[in-house]
């Protein structure tokens, strides 16, 4: 039997719990292929469900056999005192009756800790199968998925929903079994002592499920409205600490902490009547449980004066009326439970389900290893969405060795144009070739090792300098890390440093600075030897004296190398072999820094512009 404390905390635990329930879409299909996914586990589900069966059946047959138990136990006491004799328990005096009765607890023991174990490893392993999946989903999602997903959201379904999943699994599904079979068990064994009690007890559970019913729907509502406010809160929080330098050169301190004490009132509101709505429940529910328990004994002890039921017969069933009564008032909050497990899986299953990049090729074409890097752009044609294009007819050729620059205003193509030459994109007609050879024959790998690239954000690892710089080319000696480290004029720094080419770098590297991570990326990509380079706005967070220094590095580097680089400041690139004026995903200008001078059109007003 379970204690009036334990039922209390496990109510209030439970309903916690179902504050962030979601309704999912589809219920049985959901739950149809998370049963799909199973495939190969399925057996530890039924061997779980089992052994809840017969934990629930051992437990209501122990109670059942404790009638008899303490009726033979109070007719051997009785007649022991009719002749003065002391009484005695032995094996033949109702002994054996009680090491039965322990042996068939015993046993609802021992199956209940098999389905605990048994459903603990289905729903880690269920789990697992999840993660793998999206893993290896996450690998072949196009980079379209990305630009329109939050980054949380994608890190939730794979982390938090799949947590939720398991969670609710190993408790609420097996919770959900022994449930029903123990308030239907329960209710039918009592029903063969005596009708009337077991009604007065089903109307009391009746009331007792409304009232959990009607006080769980209300908590989603409150508990949504303390998740919104939950938001606004952090909203303000994460706005006054990002933007606390405009905040201090306005003077609007006071007004931020203001806005700041608003959403923090806001949430204490609408956290205490959540806190209180959900807590209010468990004494609720006990008061109920308790005036039934009271009407129960008021009628069974008076049946039990009058000779209608025997002792065993009254303690037998107010063990029923416990063991029906905890179950029954969790009923609706673990289905609650279930739902929002059903909810987490059908994100995640929308998430396995999201589109994927055209598979490579089944016979892919082969480059050689010494790659000429010849690039051409043969009448493009490409859209973020079929309905609104971006690019109609761009063609371009970057002769083997030659530099390439592409300038252009914000969201004229320039990114875009390098996106679809690594395919990040796919291109929706014409075609782009390498060497002459169409690189959607190609593997993404074949084709993106010929390539390295040094992006505006300079993103590192966690590891040290030496494993960021070797990113690209893991089997580098130090030699060859450090000769890079020169080459990007980053040596010197990383010496000063205590631990040098070991230093760590953790949280985004926070420990060193913008441009010092933007010359380690230049050193990775240095390392990897490309063939063809392309540079996005690499020297876009480096002062000017270093940017000069850089842009010698990159001129040895891009030396009999073809390169292409975005880019800003049109100083770097005046002496690009071929420049690209973008403008609306079109090159509507292309030549030489002093062919477009000449030519006077958009280059020249945006030289002129920078230079005036």
């Amino acid at each position: 039997m379970t204690s009036e404390k334990n039922t209390g905390e496990e109510l209030v635990e439970t309903s916690a719990e179902v504050e962030e329930t979601e309704v999912p879409s589809d219920a049985l299909g959901t739950a149809a292929r998370l049963w799909s996914v199973a495939s190969g586990q399925r057996w530890r589900l039924v061997v779980a469900a089992l052994c809840s069966v017969l934990y629930v059946a051992g437990s209501l047959g122990a109670t059942a056999y404790s009638a008899g138990l303490i009726d033979l136990l109070w007719g051997n006491i009785q007649a022991a005192f009719a002749t003065g004799a002391p009484f005695v328990v032995s094996l033949e005096n109702g002994g054996v009756q009680i090491l039965t009765f322990l042996g068939i607890w015993s046993a609802a023991w021992l199956f209940y800790t098999i389905q605990v174990f048994v459903m603990a490893s289905f729903a880690e392993r269920l789990n697992l199968r999840l993660r793998e999946e999206i893993a290896r989903k996450l690998s072949r999602l196009p980079l379209s998925y990305y630009d329109a997903h939050q980054p949380g959201d994608t890190i939730s379904r794979a982390t938090n929903d799949l947590d939720k999943i398991s969670e609710v699994l190993q408790r609420g599904l097996l919770q959900l079994v022994i449930a029903v079979c123990m308030v239907g068990g329960a209710i039918i064994l009592m029903s063969t002592y005596d009708l009337m009690l077991t009604c007065v007890f089903v109307a009391f559970g009746i009331v007792a499920s409304v009232v959990t019913k009607l006080v769980t729907a209300y908590t989603l509502k409150v508990a949504a409205a303390r998740q919104a406010s939950l938001g606004r809160l952090t909203g303000r929080v994460e706005e006054a600490y990002s933007g606390r330098a405009v905040i201090k050169a306005f003077g609007r301190e006071e007004a931020s902490l203001e806005d700041v004490r608003a959403a923090a009132e806001e949430l204490a509101e609408t956290s205490a009547t959540a806190d209180f709505v959900t807590n209010a429940i468990t004494p609720v529910i006990r008061f109920l449980m308790r005036l039934c328990q009271v009407t129960v004994g008021l009628l069974a002890g008076g049946m039990l004066v009058m000779g209608q039921i025997s002792v065993g017969v009254f303690q037998a069933f107010f063990q029923y009326v416990m063991q029906a009564s905890e179950p029954l008032t969790q009923l609706s909050l673990t289905i609650n439970m279930l739902q929002g497990a059903l909810a987490a899986a059908e994100r995640v299953f929308a998430l396995l389900d999201e589109g994927e990049v055209v598979p490579d090729p089944g016979v892919p074409a082969e480059l050689p290893e010494a790659v000429r890097g010849r690039v051409a752009f043969e009448h493009v044609r490409f859209g973020y969405a079929p309905d609104r294009p971006l690019m109609r007819d761009v063609s371009l050729v970057a002769e083997p060795g030659q530099k390439v620059a592409i300038v252009g205003a914000t969201g004229a193509g320039k990114t875009t144009l390098i996106n679809l030459l690594m395919r990040f994109y796919e291109v929706d007609g014409g075609r782009i070739t390498l060497d002459g050879v169409d690189t959607r024959e190609l593997t993404r790998a074949e084709l993106r090792r010929r390539f390295g690239m040094v992006l505006q954000d300079a993103w590192l690892f966690e590891g040290t300098i030496a494993e960021n710089i070797a990113y690209g080319k893991p089997g580098a000696t130090r030699g060859e890390v450090e000769a890079a480290a020169r080459a990007a004029h980053v040596d010197f720094f990383v010496r000063t440093l205590p631990h040098g080419y070991d230093t760590m770098l953790s949280n985004d590297a926070e420990n060193i600075s913008q441009g010092q991570r933007q010359l380690l990326t230049i050193a990775r990509a240095m390392l990897t030897d490309p063939a063809i380079l392309i540079l996005d706005e690499a020297t876009s967070s480096v002062d000017t004296r270093t940017e000069q220094a850089i842009v010698r590095a990159m001129e040895a580097i891009m030396e009999n190398r073809t390169s292409f680089v975005i880019a800003h400041r049109l100083s770097t690139i005046v002496d690009a072999d071929l420049i690209l004026v973008m403008e609306k995903g079109t090159i509507i200008e292309q030549g030489t820094h002093a062919e477009l001078l000449e030519a006077g059109g958009a280059y020249a007003e945006l030289y002129r512009s920078q230079f005036a």
